[in-house]
C-alpha cells in the first residue's frame, strides 16, 4: 500500500489555515462522502462535531461544503467531545462521522478525524482510499443531487444520557471539581454531573476560541489541583481539549493518571464479571507498577505500541473489554468505540462507590516504578536509522535488566522523540534518562 500523505496516527492534523486549510477540508469532505457512495450509500449522512478552537467553525463550514458537493448530508452536532460524535454516528444510523479537533495541542493547531458508521475510526485502507479520491475527478451532482447541511440540536443531550445510563450507584455524596480545558467538555460536562447527581464545580469551562488547553485541563493538572486544594472536594477530574481522555487528582491534589484509573476499573469489572479472560490492553508506556498490580489481581495484560488505535485493534482482536494509556485514554468497549473521558469519569466514580473507597485509597492499587519521560525536539524521521541512539538504548537496558525498561519512540503528530525510562531506583532512572536525552539531542536534535 502506498504511503499516505495527509493522514497521521490520528487523522489529518496541522496548523489551521496553513497546513490544514479550508480547501483541504473541503476536499476531504468530498472524498469521504464519495468513499461512502463507492460502498453503496446513495446519500451519505455525516455527523460532524468540533472542539472550541477559533478555526473550528471555518473548517466545519468547508468540510460540510465538501460533503454537500458530493451529495452528502451533514448533521452538525456543534461543540461536542470526540467520543460523542463516535457514539452519535452509530446511534443515529449515520454513515460516517467527522471531528474537527487537535485534542491536547495548542489552539493554532487543528485536525480532522473520521469515523465509520459503526463508530470506529476509518481503517488504514479506508484512509488511503480517501487520499486517492482527493485527486480523482468525479461527476459532481447538480440540482436535487447536491447535498445539504442540518443542525443536530439534541446530540449533546443524547450523548450525556447514554453515559449516565451506565452508572448503577447513587453518587450524590460526592463533590468534585471538573476542569474542562476550555474545550469540548465545556458543552456537556455540567449536564452529565447533574444527571449523575454529583455535586460539582466546573473550571476551565469558559472557552473563547484561543484558551483551549492553556494552563488547564489534563495537560496542566495544577489547575484542578488548586481548585481541589481550596477545600471540600473528594477529587478533581481533568479532560483534554476534545474530552477523549481523563486524568485526576485526589482530595490532596496528588495526580492520578491513566495507569491508576485502569487498575481501579479493572478491579471493578473483574468483580462484576465484565472483564473477559481477565485481559487488560496496555501500551508500552504503561508503568511496570500497573502491570504488576494487574498480575496481583489475576489479570493478564496485552501490550501494544503507543496510540489508542493500537489499543483498540488489540481489544477487538481478542475480545478484551478494557484498555488504555497512561495519558488517560481509556476504552471501555462495552459502552464506547473510542477513548471517552466523560465515560471514564462516570465509570471511575461508580467504581469508587462500589468499593467504598476514596480515590487516594483506590490509587494505592498501583505502586509506581520511578519513571522519567522527556520529549526531545528532534528530527523524528531519522530515528529508525540512528545507530548511536539505539546503541545507547541497549546499554541502558542491559544495566536495568528486569528491574526497569526503556521506551524510545517518535511522536506520531509532532517533531518530537519521546524518551522514557523506568527503574527501581529513582537516581538510576534520572541518570539513564538524561544520558539518552543527551544522545538523542546530539544525533537528531533541532534548533
Amino acid at each position: 500500500m502506498a504511503r499516505r500523505h495527509f493522514f497521521g496516527t490520528d487523522g489529518v492534523r496541522g496548523i489551521a489555515n496553513a497546513d490544514l486549510t479550508p480547501d483541504l477540508a473541503l476536499s476531504l469532505g468530498s472524498a469521504v462522502a464519495r468513499l461512502a457512495i463507492e460502498r453503496g450509500v446513495s446519500r451519505p449522512r455525516v455527523v460532524v462535531g468540533r472542539d472550541t478552537r477559533r478555526s473550528g467553525q471555518m473548517l466545519e463550514d468547508a468540510l460540510a461544503a465538501g460533503i454537500a458537493s458530493a451529495g452528502g448530508v451533514t448533521l452538525r452536532a456543534g461543540v461536542i467531545p470526540t467520543p460523542g460524535v463516535a457514539w452519535l454516528v452509530n446511534d443515529r444510523g449515520s454513515d460516517l462521522g467527522a471531528v474537527i479537533s487537535a485534542s491536547h495541542n495548542p489552539y493554532p493547531d487543528n485536525g480532522i478525524k473520521f469515523f465509520r458508521g459503526d463508530g470506529f475510526k476509518l481503517t488504514d485502507d479506508e484512509e488511503h482510499r480517501v487520499e486517492q479520491l482527493l485527486t480523482e475527478p468525479f461527476d459532481a451532482p447538480i440540482g436535487y443531487g447536491v447535498g445539504v447541511s442540518q443542525e443536530l440540536v439534541d446530540g449533546g443531550e443524547a450523548y450525556v444520557a447514554h453515559i449516565a445510563s451506565v452508572v448503577d450507584r447513587d453518587l450524590s455524596s460526592l463533590r468534585v471539581a471538573v476542569d474542562c480545558a476550555n474545550g469540548a467538555a465545556s458543552a456537556v460536562a455540567g449536564r452529565l454531573f447533574e444527571r449523575l447527581g454529583v455535586e460539582h464545580d466546573l473550571i476551565g469551562a469558559s472557552p473563547n476560541g484561543v484558551n483551549i488547553n492553556v494552563r488547564c485541563g489534563s495537560t496542566h493538572l495544577e489547575h484542578v489541583a488548586a481548585k481541589v486544594a481550596s477545600g471540600g472536594y473528594d477529587l478533581g477530574l481533568a479532560f483534554d481539549g476534545d474530552a477523549d481522555r481523563l486524568l485526576c487528582v485526589d482530595a490532596d491534589g496528588r495526580p492520578v493518571d491513566g495507569d491508576h484509573i485502569l487498575a481501579i476499573l479493572a478491579r471493578d469489572l473483574r468483580a462484576s464479571g465484565g472483564l473477559p479472560g481477565g485481559r487488560v490492553v496496555l501500551t508500552s508506556m504503561a508503568n511496570l507498577g500497573l502491570q504488576r498490580a494487574l498480575e496481583t489481581m489475576g489479570c493478564s495484560t496485552v501490550v501494544t505500541d503507543v496510540g489508542d488505535r493500537y489499543v483498540l485493534e488489540a481489544m477487538r482482536r481478542d475480545g478484551s473489554q478494557l484498555g488504555g494509556e497512561q495519558s488517560g485514554h481509556v476504552i471501555a468497549l462495552a459502552h464506547a468505540t473510542t477513548g471517552d473521558g466523560l465515560l471514564t469519569a462516570a465509570l471511575l466514580l461508580a467504581a469508587l462507590a462500589h468499593a467504598g473507597e476514596s480515590l487516594a485509597d483506590a490509587a494505592r492499587l498501583v505502586t509506581k516504578f520511578p519513571q522519567r519521560l522527556v520529549s526531545v525536539r528532534a528530527d523524528r524521521t531519522r530515528l529508525r536509522d540512528a545507530d548511536a541512539v539505539w546503541a545507547a538504548v541497549r546499554v541502558a537496558e542491559a544495566e536495568l535488566g528486569r528491574d526497569g525498561r526503556v521506551v524510545l519512540r517518535a511522536s506520531g503528530t509532532e517533531p518530537l522523540v519521546r524518551v522514557m525510562v523506568e527503574a527501581a531506583d529513582e537516581a538510576d532512572c534520572e541518570r539513564l534518562c538524561a544520558a539518552l536525552v543527551a544522545t538523542v539531542e546530539q544525533e537528531l536534535g533541532l534548533e
